[in-house]
């Protein structure tokens, strides 16, 4: 299956999926009297716009170079999945606000006792929302996409505030209806915690940040071991969106012809990118060995 067939599956199973559940969930929030199953329904609604962010911000860092863009447009993936943060952020101060207020106001009396169709739309949302979640996850890592990651814990943050609406709604049915809105509170934390988790992933590609000291000390062994390689004298690298660019500086035997050396230093950069995928592009400077 090619990468743009993928993309489209991945995204109409997103999109469709949460529209359905976001209908759902809505009415049974409604008839059910939940505000925790309401506030369910919203961050499904927040799935679909993050879904259809996701599709554009890769779509986008796909297309191939050109003029403007001579690098590429790698990091517009990373721009996706840093609106999906601000997205969850949102989505996660607004359900917690909500539930916090119910809850400083103490008037828990007056707090309507949750329908069996609450309940059950918070079943059927955790068992769909967490088929989606490992089906985005399965191909956001064939892709290797940062964006359809982070749709991918957009799914399980729903699931898990699922999760806290059965948990709250059971116990309103039972005779306490406050843990509805502790529900909410408790849903707010979740999707907090999956908002941060994809800012600083996003923040992290788009700053340069290395590749890290273990995939660094394994691409140094790698280099060092090519054929003609006296010693690796320096090697930086570097994340582009969800690609790595090196630099590196080889020593090679300073008795030998240019021609040779860029013969070395040309094999060393092809080794690099055919053994490592995620490397797009490795610069290399020859110096001469010092005997």
């Amino acid at each position: 299956m090619n990468e743009n067939r993928i993309i489209r599956r991945i995204s109409a199973v997103g999109i469709g999926g949460n529209i359905i559940l976001v209908a759902f969930k809505l009415y049974a929030g409604i008839a059910g009297k939940s505000a925790a199953m309401v506030s369910d329904a919203v961050h499904s609604l927040s799935d679909v716009f993050a879904t259809l962010v996701a599709w554009l911000g890769v779509r986008i860092s796909r297309k191939a170079a050109d003029e403007g863009h001579p690098y590429g447009h790698d990091r517009f993936e990373c721009l996706a999945s840093l609106l999906l943060g601000l997205i969850l952020l949102g989505t996660g101060l607004g359900i917690g606000y909500g539930g916090a207020v119910k809850l400083l106001r103490g008037d828990y009396a007056s707090l309507e006792i949750p329908g069996t169709i609450a309940l059950v739309a918070a079943v059927v949302s955790i068992v769909t929302k967490e088929a989606m979640f490992h089906y985005t996850k399965h191909y956001a890592r064939v892709l290797n996409s940062s964006a359809f990651m982070a749709d991918a814990w957009h799914h399980r943050s729903d699931a898990l505030s699922s999760v806290g609406s059965l948990l709250g709604i059971g116990g309103a049915i039972l005779g306490y209806p406050v843990l509805d809105s502790v529900a909410c509170v408790g849903i707010c934390l979740c999707i907090l915690k999956v908002a941060y988790d994809i800012l600083r992933d996003a923040l992290q590609k788009l700053l340069d940040t290395s590749c890290g000291e273990a995939m660094e000390r394994e691409l140094a062994d790698f280099i060092s071991a090519q054929e003609g390689v006296v010693s690796l004298d320096v090697l930086r690298s570097r994340r582009f969106g969800d690609k790595i660019y090196l630099d590196a500086e080889i020593s090679v035997d300073g008795s030998m012809s240019l021609a040779a050396a860029h013969a070395i230093a040309d094999a060393v950069h092809n080794a690099v990118e055919q053994n490592y995928p995620d490397i797009k592009h490795i610069m290399i400077h020859e110096n001469p060995a010092v005997c």
